[in-house]
């Protein structure tokens, strides 16, 4: 559906959300069978004329819903757009045949695109929710009010218990999310308090605790060194231990004793006697080599240990 370049946009402006919502009273409201017939069209014909009728007679029931969403913190055009986009995804499923108005189909797409743009945006919730956790977000406020818990004072265990059974969530996770919510955010760029020249931030003292640029390239040294000293080692194997050792020690998925036995014609101890005696003269070809470059070597290579 291509209409959304066409509607009406909230700016940002002061006042943009009043010239807003006059703007979009214009557009009329649509009688029942106006509404059939255009959702016939779009359906049966693809006519993008009237999803546009659909969906701008619809923008005063978007407005309304997203208004119910303000105390989230979120700038209300975005709030607006979210369910604009919501109620275009409505027009694009809807099917006029099954007897109800639209506006009754399209406040669920409308909701639910709003909530999903509030927990992508919200930097308490920008954690793996569930759809529990989703239903005590968006009701943890409600049942506050009509409780009428002080606001920033902490839930009282009886009213915990409450709103656990009403919303049938744990009682621990409405703790939880009641203190997500009253914890205030903070900018990185806010000034520090006590700074008498007020050029300290409160990034300045966060703890990058990642390698720097040094010890990551003398890690990257390393490791090369090491995969050099390890190819070359197994240069001193034959062929069948050569081949043994990579099947069983350097593959994701180890080939098992009974596949290389049947491979090979030998027992399966016999490939497992095989098995340690390389890994035991890789191990010390690695050692050898790197005494004489100077370097420790205690470690084959990541990842590859000596058998149990």
């Amino acid at each position: 559906m291509s209409t959304a370049a066409s509607l009406p946009v909230l700016s940002s402006a002061e006042g943009g959300l009043a010239r807003y919502l006059a703007e979009i009273r214009r557009f009329p409201m649509l009688e029942p069978q106006e509404e059939f017939m255009l959702a016939k069209a779009w359906r049966d014909r693809g006519d993008v004329e009237a999803a546009h009728k659909l969906v701008t007679s619809h923008l005063r029931l978007v407005a309304k819903i997203a208004m119910g969403y303000r105390g989230y913190g979120l700038p209300v055009g975005e709030l607006i757009a979210e369910g604009n986009v919501g109620m275009m995804q409505a027009v694009k499923r809807f099917d006029p045949d099954k007897g109800f108005r639209l506006s009754t189909y399209a406040m669920w797409w409308i909701r639910a695109s709003i909530q999903e743009y509030i927990l992508r945006s919200w930097s308490l919730v920008k954690i793996g929710t569930t759809a529990a956790q989703k239903k005590l977000f968006f009701n943890l406020r409600r049942l506050r009010g009509q409780m009428k818990a002080i606001e920033g004072g902490q839930l009282t265990p009886d009213q915990v218990e409450k709103i656990a059974t009403q919303l049938n969530v744990p009682q621990d996770e409405v703790i939880t999310m009641d203190r997500r919510l009253a914890a205030p955010d903070h900018s990185l760029n806010a000034p520090l308090r006590g700074d008498e020249e007020g050029s300290s931030e409160w990034q300045d003292w966060l703890v990058d605790e990642t390698p720097n640029q040094e010890a990551r390239l003398a890690e990257g040294d390393e490791y090369d060194s090491r995969k050099a000293l390890l190819a070359a080692a197994m240069k001193d194997l034959n062929e069948r231990e050569r081949d043994i050792l990579v099947q069983r020690r350097l593959t994701e998925e180890p080939t098992t004793l009974e596949d290389l036995s049947a491979r090979y014609g030998i027992s399966r101890e016999r490939v497992r006697q095989i098995e340690v005696r390389a890994f035991e003269k890789l191990q010390k070809a690695v050692r050898t080599a790197a005494a004489e470059q100077g370097m420790n070597g205690g470690a084959v290579s990541p990842g590859f240990s000596s058998p149990a």
